[in-house]
């Protein structure tokens, strides 16, 4: 009989903790992919390569981004012991609407519209600038919500192999970051995974077409999302007890 007792106990509290973590929630702020693919492990002279493929129109990321947004919503949050916020809540609040994000300009070095490709709706945050700056004033406008949460996604090239003779792949790379109440980092997901296929190099910098670096962007986000897939749950497990 006491044992019986013991255990419902035990229960009941295991219940109520996690009915009180997912009780918190959570405000996704930004959602977009920068569409600059980054060569810098090439140094200067892949600079123009880089910059071609970037004014391309046929080097089109949006496809990746809006699947990784459906699978982000649909299956990666579910791993997460609080909830999201609903995001019509979140980009049709006026202030969110009327906010002018520290760190991002209308034009020159960081220019959000030539750079970015962003969910409908949400305003691009550059999580790393003046301290977190942008997090804390989005703390502010979302007082309801417990925390935070930064989502985006770059491409970069890396080098297999030695010397001008080697291949590139692409590597994609999802940052998902969650901030607390006072502001604080609660977590700060870097996970990245490589593409299947390769570009040549020559004399030392990558073939920089779409043609062969879209296809590239995709198997790498393919891959980035099977593993995300797994690891989710484990990366998340203690964020409640920090929130």
């Amino acid at each position: 009989m006491k044992k019986s007792f013991i255990f419902t106990c035990l229960f009941f509290i295991l219940l109520s903790s996690l009915s009180f973590a997912q009780d918190k929630k959570v405000a996704v702020v930004t959602f977009y992919v920068n569409k600059k693919v980054d060569v810098a492990e090439f140094g200067a002279a892949a600079y123009a390569a880089e910059n071609k493929l970037l004014a391309d129109s046929s080097f089109n990321l949006a496809p990746l981004l809006k699947n990784f947004h459906t699978q982000f919503s649909e299956s990666y949050s579910k791993a997460f012991p609080f909830q999201l916020l609903p995001e019509d809540e979140v980009v049709n609040n006026s202030a969110y609407k009327a906010f002018i994000p520290v760190g991002v300009a209308s034009d020159g070095l960081l220019d959000v519209k030539k750079f970015t490709i962003v969910i409908p709706g949400y305003k691009v945050l550059i999580e790393k600038l003046m301290g977190h700056q942008n997090e804390k004033e989005m703390l502010k406008i979302f007082n309801q919500a417990d925390g935070v949460m930064d989502v985006s996604i770059y491409f970069k090239l890396v080098k297999i192999g030695f010397g001008g003779m080697g291949v590139v792949k692409a590597e994609a790379i999802a940052n998902i970051a969650l901030f607390n109440k006072s502001g604080d980092l609660v977590f700060s997901v870097d996970e990245s995974a490589k593409s299947s296929g390769v570009s040549p190099l020559v004399a030392g910098i990558p073939v920089m077409t779409a043609e062969k670096i879209l296809p590239m962007c995709e198997s790498a986000m393919t891959e980035l999302m099977s593993d995300l897939q797994k690891d989710m749950p484990k990366m998340v497990k203690k964020a409640d007890k920090k929130l």
